[in-house]
């Protein structure tokens, strides 16, 4: 095995999780992540945690999707039990098809989220991580032969955290004073309320309230979002090609959208619930170590020099007073500020042609 998985396990554990003896740990494995479950599991041993193991498969559950109806039983209890129960969750993603499921009907897959919105909410309540384990779907995707794809996603998520936490420190300080943030940029002019709100220094660790590894953000949860915004960052969405998203925004809410592709899966997505059609996120990349898109929005929204926005639920950890906006979607949405455009909070450009301020 690459001793770099091993290397990543211990990093997802200890860093990010920060996994002790006694911890009741569910572990989630896609199939394409068998690897990094034995390792996470080797190390989870070794520290004394509890394991329980859990098989993800999109082909599973486009199969059960397929078969079932358009009538869910809301949050089954045993399942909604698993996390209530679970000190921590950790999400290997590693798919090995990812287009799975994107011939299932999308009132189908609307209708399956909102019946396990409980189990969402209780899985969030844990310390979980999601992280990534390379796989040749993801290379693929991405448009680079497997070996270069593994060297990227290890660059990206075997860092020096600890340095990196203390870089984002000075663009949290600011989003945590600041009042308006403004977007500005080719088909964008968008401002948003960020009073009162707290940032997170999403520094891959759950001490910092950050759940992704890799991350390399800093984000936050806007409010009274108005005017326009283009998303230029091909992507894939529920299986389904997305590309040059525009969404105008009015008293905070999307009043119309379009895009070059995959219009109508931005249109399912806007149609989940009320909430869906208001932002969630303001998250700024800081991850310099992404250095290239790759149709991955765990690596692509960390990209130094990018903003991204989330349509659906806010993180509570922004919201201090609980008053976030609720939806049983997070959907991230990418525009890229690395050759032009510009960042502002309270009127002073914080990033500008993917530059940050405090950057020679």
């Amino acid at each position: 095995m690459d001793q770099r998985v091993s290397e990543h396990a211990e990093v997802l554990v200890d860093w990010s999780a920060q996994i002790e003896a006694g911890d009741d740990v569910v572990v989630q494995v896609d199939e394409g992540a068998h690897d990094l479950g034995v390792a996470v599991a080797a190390a989870l041993g070794e520290r004394g945690a509890n394991l329980l193991a859990t098989y993800g498969s999109d082909e599973m559950t486009r199969a059960y999707l397929h078969g079932h109806g358009d009538d869910f039983d809301a949050d089954p209890a045993y399942e909604k039990t698993l996390y209530e129960r679970a000190d921590s969750v950790l999400i290997l993603k590693g798919r090995r098809n990812t287009a799975e499921g994107s011939d299932v009907p999308g009132e189908r897959r609307q209708a399956y989220r909102r019946a396990r919105q409980e189990i969402r909410e209780a899985r969030l309540d844990t310390d979980w991580v999601s992280t990534q384990h390379p796989t040749r779907a993801m290379a693929q995707q991405a448009g680079m032969a497997y070996d270069a794809y593994r060297e990227f996603v290890y660059d990206a998520t075997l860092r020096d955290w600890t340095t990196l936490a203390g870089e984002m420190a000075q663009l949290k300080e600011l989003l945590d004073a600041g009042e308006t943030v403004r977007i500005v940029g080719e088909g964008t002019d968008l401002t948003m309320s960020i009073t009162d709100r707290v940032a997170v220094n999403s520094a891959a660790s759950v001490a910092y309230d950050s759940h992704n590894l890799p991350s390399g953000e800093v984000f936050t949860a806007p409010t009274a979002t108005e005017g326009e915004v283009t998303f230029d960052v091909p992507m894939t969405v529920d299986g389904t090609r997305v590309r040059d998203v525009h969404l105008v925004f009015e008293d905070g809410e999307v009043v119309d959208y379009s895009a070059a592709q995959g219009e109508a899966t931005i249109g399912e997505v806007l149609d989940t619930d009320a909430g869906a059609r208001r932002l969630g996120e303001l998250g700024i990349g800081m991850n310099r170590g992404v250095d290239r898109i790759t149709d991955n929005i765990l690596f692509d929204e960390k990209m130094g020099g990018t903003v991204h926005l989330a349509l659906g639920r806010a993180y509570d950890a922004c919201v201090p007073d609980g008053a976030g906006n609720d939806s049983a979607v997070h959907v991230d949405l990418i525009t890229d500020l690395r050759e032009s455009g510009r960042l502002e909070i309270d009127g002073e450009t914080v990033l500008e042609a993917g530059q940050f301020r405090w950057e020679e």
